[in-house]
């Protein structure tokens, strides 16, 4: 799937909403519970249940793929596990703050 900033993705099996932040350098399979994830305006309702659950996608968390250099911003939380090209997407940490003294 190639994907563009601002796209919005949705799970076919869970609640799961993301928003394109950075797209990747090469077309990937995003998935999300097992199965790929689809254009928001296609979606419909969820069917089934996630087959891939090891972790829930939180709300206003990015998650990222470095080595694609996918970023992806959840906007609506469920109980699949993201991943691109079957690799699990790691939630994106924040920076530190230089001290002030």
């Amino acid at each position: 799937m190639l994907v563009r900033v601002g796209d919005r993705l949705a799970s076919a099996v869970c609640g799961t909403q993301v928003i394109v932040v950075r797209p990747p350098r090469k077309a990937v399979t995003i998935t999300c519970g097992g199965e790929p994830m689809r254009p928001l305006a296609e979606a419909g309702e969820p069917t089934g249940s996630p087959v891939d659950a090891e972790r829930g996608t939180l709300l206003g968390k990015r998650y990222v793929h470095p080595e694609h250099g996918l970023e992806l911003l959840c906007t609506k939380p469920g109980d699949g596990t993201l991943r691109a090209d079957g690799v699990i997407l790691e939630i994106k940490e924040a920076k530190s703050l230089p001290s002030s003294d």
